[in-house]
């Protein structure tokens, strides 16, 4: 039962343009990408986009990249893939584009307070909505 559901992964996969992979599949230099990677996935398997809309996103993404001029060496692809993802949310009414800057300054800013070698996390006061400031 689960080897068509292996299939249809395999062709989601396939479907996607110069993906980073070896014979074992995608590839990932840093643990971000296969969580951009995975929520992707999941996003799409719960119906949020289908994954022709995904592609069409990515493709996208990765042309306009192209017409800027810059390189097509695969080191910067899931930055495209995040652009693509975040993209997608907004425009599928998932998040507005002001949470998402919230919440991406609010990463920034665990990071920056995050001692060498330890891992980035949200505190909950971080995670939150601002309200009331001025």
């Amino acid at each position: 039962m689960s080897q068509p559901d292996s299939i249809r992964e395999h062709d989601r996969l396939a479907a996607l343009p110069r993906i980073p992979r070896d014979e074992g599949g995608p590839v990932f230099a840093e643990p971000w990408q296969a969580q951009a990677f995975a929520l992707a996935v999941k996003l799409s398997e719960q119906g949020y986009f289908t994954w022709k809309e995904w592609a069409a996103a990515l493709s996208g993404e990765l042309k306009a990249a192209a017409d800027r001029g810059e390189p097509d060496d695969g080191s910067h692809y899931y930055e495209h893939w995040l652009a693509s993802l975040e993209f997608l949310v907004t425009t599928k009414g998932l998040t507005d584009p002001p949470a998402l800057l919230a919440r991406k300054e609010a990463w920034a800013e665990a990071y920056r307070r995050t001692p060498h070698g330890k891992p980035v996390e949200l505190s909950a006061a971080s995670s939150e909505p601002e309200r009331g400031r001025e």
